[in-house]
């Protein structure tokens, strides 16, 4: 599976982006899918995962409320709606997919995603 994010920008605290991460070379269907970020000098940390069929997602507490994360299987597509960004949401986000039908536990850890996009750059200005 290739994975290709979009979206990133630059955006003032409080304004709103969305991410697509768009599949191609096989389906996401049956894979759980979820997003990532790496702020500079930081490890990489979950924001948001979404399972299968898109019934069921989880989110990292620091972006509960403020992100949704959705996935569309006919588009190919998941997508990260950001709200109410602050500050200390600045980083590369990285979409990743899981192998067809794998459970992923959560927490979602980024060794239990088989499949990355190549990042894409949010930056969020006080």
């Amino acid at each position: 599976v290739q994975l290709q994010a979009s979206g990133g920008g630059l955006v003032q605290a409080g304004g709103s982006l969305r991410l697509s991460c768009a599949a191609s070379g096989r389906t996401i269907s049956n894979r759980h899918m979820g997003w990532f970020r790496q702020a500079p000098g930081k490890e990489r940390e979950f924001v948001a995962g979404v399972g299968w069929s898109g019934e069921t997602s989880y989110y990292a507490d620091s972006v509960k409320g403020r992100f949704t994360i959705s996935r569309d299987n006919v588009k190919n597509t998941v997508y990260l709606q950001m709200n109410s960004l602050k500050p200390e949401d600045t980083a590369v986000y990285y979409c990743a997919a899981a192998s067809r039908f794998k459970v992923v536990v959560p927490p979602p850890r980024p060794e239990q995603y088989d499949y990355w996009g190549q990042g894409t750059q949010v930056t969020v200005s006080s």
